[in-house]
């Protein structure tokens, strides 16, 4: 039984960063202000020829595509007066890839959610008192996880995104899709290096501040009970 407990507290402490992670990515996918503030950093209008509302139109479009069922994605917008299909054929394919990995994602975020929110139930509603500081331990522990995997991430990024960027793409994609065309296909003048550069960094950050509140709120309580008759309970 005390193995079991263990196991069960290690995989909570597990399932925090994937939990903060996959949430921010989630969180990221669907931000249509990201997407915007995107267009707006990059001149994406500019490159692209499209207007600021032809682009908020694709935005969603993409937003839309990866919640639902539809295949293959289908995006019409309007270009000098003149309405046209914005992804070609690989494009399409290569979106289909990404929309496997977002699936995935959200997979990820539920079973984490599922069993984050199972253990810290039982432990603070259906046990003894004093599991309370173990789950506070577990949370103090995930968290700080967290943070050494996002600082390991931000030392990545920040040293050389290029290469992450690479063993990224050749990790999660078994063909060569993603290798598109920035003068012709409209996927990468929507969406150029350094978009993905402020999007990781965004989700980055939203992960170490969700680390940060949840170890925090956690470490606070473990230090106000300390020396309560609770804790040794």
């Amino acid at each position: 039984m005390k193995i079991l407990r263990i196991a069960a507290k290690w995989l909570f402490i597990l399932c925090l960063p994937v939990l903060l992670l996959s949430a921010s990515i989630a969180g990221a996918v669907n931000c249509l202000w990201l997407y915007k503030y995107g267009f707006d950093k990059y001149d994406v209008g500019q490159t692209t020829g499209l207007a600021d509302a032809e682009l908020e139109k694709a935005a969603r479009g993409l937003i839309s595509y990866f919640n639902s069922d539809e295949e293959p994605i289908s995006v019409t917008v309007v270009k000098d007066g003149e309405p046209f299909k914005l992804f070609n054929q690989r494009e399409i394919a290569h979106l289909a890839d990404v929309k496997g990995l977002i699936r995935l994602d959200y997979w990820l975020l539920l079973g984490a959610s599922v069993y984050v929110l199972g253990y810290s139930g039982l432990s603070l509603f259906f046990r003894k008192p004093g599991y309370r500081h173990r789950l506070a331990t577990g949370v103090v522990a995930g968290s700080g996880l967290t943070l050494a995997l996002m600082l390991a991430l931000g030392l990545a990024v920040l040293l050389d995104f290029d290469r992450f960027f690479w063993q990224f793409h050749i990790i999660s994609f078994s063909n060569d899709f993603w290798q598109l065309d920035p003068t012709q296909d409209y996927l990468i003048m929507l969406f150029p290096q350094g978009f993905w550069y402020q999007a990781t960094i965004f989700c980055a950050l939203a992960t170490s501040a969700g680390a940060i509140l949840l170890g925090g709120t956690a470490w606070y309580y473990r230090k106000r009970h300390k020396n309560t008759k609770e804790y040794n309970n």
